[in-house]
């Protein structure tokens, strides 16, 4: 009831696409200019509202992927073959096309740079997204906090910010990938999916009280939530965010 208050107090704003940059063959960002721009915190996401001719609405919800910057802002959208709402922000949307939206969203998975750390990010394809917001606000403040960013992938070629994530790793980030359908020539990462084992390894020790932020589909989110716990991490301490097939 409290969730349904707040969205009931925020306004849908006009959003002009700036920008759209292809991250993998069917994940792209597009940068966003919205007049009016309250602000966000790292971790937060806004609704998407679009509107058909005949009057046909369609409202999904995608994570900010980058750090408040004026009346812009990013979104990373990965597109779904049954979605209704990503093959058209995806496939059609052109610098100068405008969509609603309405935000920011939500205020438990957010991390700033004056919470510290250490950090763990965890993620699974596109949960990447809030957690890529939160290494772009430890870079934007300059912060040396120790981060480590578990992300899981099918291929090398799936993996979403891939270059970037090699240019902001170091100062403290560390950037660990698991690939867990193909993985290319010579590779010698993990190429399975994400357990117990491999957490401890990643891992700051739950003894360091890493503040945990996990995010992907719900039963990524669940098994890797569940293993943190076993491993000795307190709950309180490991935030989730999780998104399901039809979030498209």
């Amino acid at each position: 009831m409290a969730r349904a208050a707040v969205l009931g107090r925020l306004m849908w704003r006009v959003a002009e696409v700036v920008n759209v940059v292809p991250q993998t063959p069917g994940v792209k960002t597009i940068a966003f200019d919205v007049p009016g721009w309250p602000g966000h915190r790292a971790g937060q996401h806004v609704d998407v509202r679009l509107t058909a001719e005949d009057g046909y609405q369609a409202q999904r919800s995608y994570s900010i992927a980058s750090v408040p910057d004026g009346t812009r802002l990013q979104l990373t959208v990965e597109r779904l073959e049954d979605g209704v709402v990503s093959p058209y922000l995806t496939d059609e949307l052109r610098p100068g096309d405008r969509i609603e939206l309405r935000g920011p969203v939500g205020g438990w998975f957010v991390w700033e740079p004056a919470q510290g750390g250490p950090l763990l990010l965890v993620a699974g394809g596109s949960g990447v997204v809030p957690l890529m917001a939160m290494i772009h606000a430890r870079a934007a403040a300059g912060s040396d906090v120790d981060t480590r960013l578990l992300l899981s992938s099918r291929s090398w070629e799936d993996v979403i910010y891939r270059e970037e994530l090699e240019r902001l790793g170091g100062d403290g980030l560390a950037v660990i990938h698991t690939l867990t359908r193909s993985q290319p020539p010579g590779w010698t990462g993990y190429a399975r999916r994400v357990d117990a084992e491999m957490l401890a390894e990643v891992g700051p020790s739950p003894t360091e009280r890493p503040g945990v932020y996990v995010c992907g589909p719900t039963p990524f989110v669940e098994a890797v939530a569940e293993a943190l716990v076993q491993l000795g991490h307190e709950p309180h301490r490991v935030k989730t965010e999780r998104f399901g097939p039809t979030g498209g």
